[in-house]
């Protein structure tokens, strides 16, 4: 019992009760609840000044990154603008190479001249002839379709292929159209008519149906041959078999205007030197286009 009673009266170690009233006396000693607010003070502090510090750089970063945004968007408007400048002088420059070359072509041409500039397209054209309109059949929806037909059958898609257009065009030149032009793109002895998916393109320039046809000529004459001809008749064809739309009628005037690109051959003497032992000079065949 005297041990029992010994522990219940003295709990704390005689060591501990000594050192705690030695810091007492001392006063070097805080208490558990105030180290405890200056940590949690000294924590919050560290804690806004890596906000403050994180703050300060991603407006810094922010800066940088809306000044070289400006930059890039000034560069932009820059050469956007010297494009245009140089496309400009393309098209200037273009407009006085065709001037040129049809200059030379009446120039030079000799009694052939007018002919010539006339199948080159060098110049506009005005004067008697047909107005010949192609259509899709009638509810036939943009997109899709077959490729172009081929052979001499037909496509049930109802849609004018670039081979009807080309059918249509060679037998107007057969009938002796002395100029066509498509949707008022001029055609020469070199144009081509291509597809590009159930696009058709005329050298290279997208056409859009209706697509009218305007060939001078013989008006009379020149739509009773087509009529009558082996295109007029596949024109005919295309009408009854696939539903294709088709009007050709007869102008008093109508007018064509020059192509929009040359495509000139030349042939030019060759220089001394070059001659073939008889005096007479041969001839170098030059390509140029514009």
């Amino acid at each position: 019992m005297s041990l029992l009673t010994n522990v219940m009266d003295h709990a704390l170690d005689d060591g501990y009760a000594e050192a705690s009233a030695r810091r007492a006396a001392e006063g070097g000693g805080l208490p558990r609840t105030l180290r405890a607010k200056l940590g949690l003070a000294a924590g919050l502090l560290l804690a806004a000044a890596v906000v403050t510090v994180g703050a300060a750089q991603t407006q810094l970063s922010a800066s940088v990154v809306a000044k070289d945004r400006e930059e890039l968007i000034e560069r932009i408007r820059s050469e956007t603008t010297a494009a245009d400048d140089l496309a400009e002088d393309i098209e200037a420059l273009r407009g006085e190479v065709g001037e040129r070359q049809r200059a030379a072509l009446q120039e030079h041409g000799g009694e052939r001249g007018d002919l010539v500039a006339l199948l080159s397209g060098a110049t506009e054209v005005s004067g008697p002839g047909v107005k010949l309109v192609v259509d899709d059949a009638k509810g036939v929806a943009g997109g899709g379709g077959d490729g172009p037909r081929e052979g001499g059958g037909f496509s049930d898609t109802g849609r004018v292929r670039d081979r009807d257009m080309q059918r249509i065009v060679n037998g107007l030149w057969q009938s002796g159209a002395e100029a066509i032009a498509i949707n008022g793109q001029r055609l020469t002895a070199l144009s081509a008519i291509r597809a590009a998916g159930d696009a058709i393109l005329v050298d290279n320039r997208p056409l859009v149906p209706p697509y009218t046809v305007l060939a001078v000529g013989d008006g009379k004459r020149l739509g009773a041959r087509f009529q009558e001809s082996a295109d007029g008749r596949y024109l005919q064809a295309l009408r009854e078999n696939v539903g294709i739309r088709s009007s050709l009628s007869r102008q008093d005037r109508i007018g064509l205007p020059a192509a929009p690109s040359l495509i000139v051959r030349t042939a030019l003497p060759r220089t001394s030197g070059a001659g073939n032992g008889d005096g007479r000079g041969t001839a170098d065949t030059g390509k140029g286009t514009s």
